[in-house]
């Protein structure tokens, strides 16, 4: 194995990263700068109110992605299990 195989492999792996972790981490900027704009309309300064909705959504849309996410992850895996057999 040689560096550029190497560099491939870490580059394919954060690419599936960021595939993975780029919705969920889009739908909680949403919720929060729509927590936010709500608090800074009504002048509500609540420290939970911020937090409340976005576990609520992150965990809707972590059920929603989950077979996306693990069709990506499994993609990923037989693609480098693949590198593994052929030897390189």
């Amino acid at each position: 194995m040689n560096t550029a195989e190497v560099i491939d492999i870490g580059r394919e792996a954060i690419y599936a990263l960021l595939k993975m972790g780029g919705p969920i981490m889009g739908i909680a900027l949403v919720v929060g700068l729509i927590v936010a704009l709500f608090q800074a309309l009504t002048q509500i300064q609540e420290m939970t109110l911020t937090f409340v909705p976005k576990i609520i959504v992150i965990f809707l849309s972590v059920l929603v992605l989950l077979p996306f996410m693990i069709s990506t992850l499994t993609n990923f895996s037989q693609g480098l299990f693949e590198r593994i057999a052929s030897g390189g």
